[in-house]
């Protein structure tokens, strides 16, 4: 089981994602009012807490959201999940479309630490199912 540790979205592309809390993910788009959502493969991102820790501990002074990750996850090593697999978090139904992504070396965490993590930790997905999500909600791997 994992938990739901950060809820992040950006009006504009390009910025770091803030924390609200809470926010609905719209089936076939993504996080309600994010600039990344839309009717395509990456329509909500996820990051696991557990290596933006890992970051930290490197000198890192980030906060969620700032890896543009819409979804900050406790408990899975999500990079390891397969494209396909189905993540299911109350009525919210995810599936993963991708691992990883290309990711332009000018980012400001790139820029500050030489490093940032999001192209090989992140993961994306499309919201099969959509619903309320809120911090301390629990998610769970429904099939690999």
């Amino acid at each position: 089981m994992g938990k739901i540790i950060a809820v992040c979205r950006s009006s504009e592309k390009g910025t770091r994602k803030e924390n609200i809390g809470q926010a609905w993910l719209l089936e076939n788009y993504g996080l309600e009012h994010d600039a990344h959502a839309g009717p395509w493969h990456r329509q909500v991102s996820l990051l696991a807490a557990e290596q933006i820790e890992a970051f930290r501990a490197r000198g890192a002074q980030v906060l969620y959201g700032d890896f543009g990750e819409n979804l900050v996850v406790e408990g899975y090593d999500l990079k390891t999940l397969p494209i396909g697999t189905r993540l299911q978090c109350g009525t919210i139904c995810l599936q993963v479309t991708q691992i990883g992504k290309h990711c332009h070396q000018g980012c400001a965490i790139y820029q500050q630490m030489g490093d940032c993590i999001m192209p090989r930790e992140g993961i994306f997905a499309c919201v099969v199912r959509g619903g309320q999500i809120t911090v301390g909600d629990e998610i769970h791997v429904v099939n690999e």
